[in-house]
């Protein structure tokens, strides 16, 4: 653990206050770029150490690994393979399979010969429905659809091969499917060479598609610079990345962009490790990563708060496995929605009962159209509601919107637009040039300049009650979580247009189950047991106690399933859809509110 001077500040002002109220904040440290695209980071890697260890992941004879020297090989032969397939700028690379070493060295392959690479969700596959999947073959038009297992991934490569796209397997070809030893094969030394040229910053990368919860996916198209300036101004917060080679255990999947930018470029730029980790912050998958850290220490750690929950849940049970994860550990990294105060104080306890030292705990801010870090906390923020300060590069707008500031942001990190969507694209922007986020925020005139930016909550969750009395879905939601912790995994709230704020409440299924002793039990079997019962009327006892009509919440419903992924309440990496899971649960929603009271609902002791 290193002392606090390791992460400078960067150093931030106020540009102006517009006369509408608006204010721009702005990082003044000054921007040191040193890698245009990512195959300049590979380079530099194979140059200075081409014999360490790149990637690593499970195969059945322990860990396979990856030296950067042999994947550059690598990356080059089958640059050349897919360059002589036919691969362009508007015929991009198809991705159907999740995080591994294949995936990551095809990946590059295409974005040195200016390919972009559409990875795309693994669940989009396994609906029963396709036509989510359908939509976004049709946007992305791709020249080649990659799966690492032809069985697993079958239906969705006939969906492809429908469409008139070819594909290629690792494993399980249908009959006359390439396989990727096959296009191996291909590769001939100087086909691509001349293309490799011609990428630069501007050149496309990668096409992340957004959740498409409200409404059709839609396809950020993210440069080589956006991904290579976010990565310059993260060592410029943390310029102890390049002290030492980091070692990051990683499972975020690579069709978001913290996984598949965020971690993998920090791992590339740092000539560090990455060990992708095919475990889960989920009963069960969540041992696989437990394993995984085990083995490999690591030197960061990356997450969202789902697996910082679940990390915590682990360290309650095994004090053993606690000592080893912080035993090398530098700093851990939030992102991707509100970390709980409860979980921001007990990671802090858990480092210093495993090391006596304090844990530099930072949390970034950012979105899929921003590469995606554009704000972090200083090591000094006091508080876990912070998402911090600009980068270097980045400039944050604070716009008066109702009774919120509605935040925009400018920099080298925000995408051109969305792929083949200029509608879209036009409406993403303010005149000015701002990116639209659609978060909230505010500055405390007293701890601003230590603290930063404080979350307010997604403008389009915000909510009025009949009364006009607005309300902050976010903290809501957080405070509840933080009072029925460690019960619950997430929690929608309700009330719009309503007398009073109602919650719809998804159980934690292994902490309800060790609450009740229930070792064996389903959701289905726990959803009215006294014991979760006692718990959510306590916390509307406390809700009720002292608080306003905006926190106030006065009935409940424990639900009986976790957040549904095909109906577009949970992405990938953890993050609940509130006004998703609000429209599919509308029938809760109502129950809520009847009267007489189902016997479902339930309320506090004073009713």
């Amino acid at each position: 653990m290193l002392e606090k001077d390791s992460f400078p500040p960067v150093e931030v002002e106020l540009v102006h206050q517009r006369a509408d109220g608006a204010i721009v904040l702005r990082a003044t440290t000054p921007e040191c770029r040193r890698f245009t695209t990512l195959i300049d980071m590979l380079s530099y890697q194979v140059a200075v150490r081409p014999d360490a260890v790149f990637l690593k992941e499970r195969s059945p004879d322990g860990w396979r690994e990856v030296r950067y020297g042999d994947a550059a090989a690598l990356v080059t032969t089958l640059g050349h393979a897919l360059a002589m397939l036919g691969l362009t700028a508007e015929r991009p690379l198809f991705v159907l399979s999740g995080n591994s070493i294949n995936h990551a060295l095809l990946s590059l392959a295409a974005m040195s010969i200016g390919v972009p690479v559409a990875p795309i969700s693994t669940a989009y596959s396994q609906f029963d429905d396709l036509s989510r999947l359908c939509t976004i073959l049709e946007t992305v038009t791709p020249g080649l659809v990659y799966a690492d297992d032809g069985v697993a991934y079958r239906r969705a490569l006939d969906v492809a091969a429908q469409f008139g796209y070819s594909s290629f397997v690792s494993t399980g070809a249908a009959a006359g499917e390439l396989t990727l030893d096959a296009l191996m094969s291909k590769g001939q030394s100087g086909v691509a060479t001349a293309i490799r040229q011609e990428v630069g910053p501007q050149t496309i990368a990668k096409i992340l598609f957004t959740s498409g919860s409200t409404g059709s996916p839609k396809g950020v198209a993210v440069t080589q610079e956006m991904m290579c300036s976010n990565q310059d101004a993260m060592a410029q917060v943390w310029p102890l990345l390049e002290d030492e080679p980091p070692v990051i255990v990683d499972w975020l999947p690579w069709n978001h962009i913290f996984g598949g930018s965020l971690v993998f470029n920090c791992v590339l730029r740092n000539g560090g490790t990455l060990v992708i980790d095919d475990g889960k912050p989920l009963p069960g998958p969540m041992q696989r990563s437990v394993e995984a850290l085990r083995s490999h220490p690591p030197h960061f750690y990356l997450g969202v708060p789902k697996a910082l929950n679940e990390l915590v849940r682990e360290f309650e049970r095994d004090p053993s496995f606690e000592k080893v994860f912080f035993s090398r550990l530098k700093a851990m990294f939030s992102a991707g929605a509100a970390l709980s105060e409860q979980t921001w104080h007990a990671l802090r306890a858990a480092c210093l009962r495993a090391t006596g030292q304090e844990l530099p705990l930072f949390i970034g801010w950012g979105a899929t159209e921003t590469a995606p870090v554009v704000s972090i906390t200083r090591v000094d923020c006091n508080c876990q509601d912070s998402i911090g300060l600009p980068l270097p590069g980045a400039e944050i707008l604070l716009v008066p919107n109702q009774d919120k500031q509605e935040l925009r942001v400018r920099g080298p990190m925000v995408m051109p637009g969305y792929w083949r969507m200029p509608e879209a694209t036009s409406k993403a922007f303010d005149s000015d040039g701002f990116y639209i986020i659609g978060d909230a925020g505010y500055l405390d005139p007293e701890s601003w300049r230590r603290d930063g930016i404080r979350f307010d909550g997604r403008v389009a969750e915000n909510f009025k009650l009949s009364n006009g009395t607005w309300v902050n879905a976010a903290q809501v939601r957080l405070t509840v979580l933080a009072i029925t912790a460690p019960l619950f995994d997430e929690c929608v709230v309700t009330g719009h247009d309503r007398d009073e704020l109602g919650v719809l409440l998804f159980p934690n299924l292994a902490a309800c189950r060790d609450a009740t002793g229930m070792e064996q039990a389903t959701l289905r079997d726990l959803v009215g047991h006294e014991v979760l019962h006692a718990a959510v009327t306590r916390a509307i006892d406390t809700l009720c106690a002292n608080a306003g009509a905006s926190t106030r919440v006065t009935r409940a419903v424990v639900l009986d399933c976790s957040p549904s992924v095909e109906a577009g309440e949970m992405t990938d990496k953890g993050y609940l859809n509130q006004r998703a899971a609000l429209k599919r649960r509308a029938n809760e929603v109502e129950a809520l509110y009847t009267n007489p009271r189902p016997s479902h609902v339930i309320v506090g002791s004073a009713r």
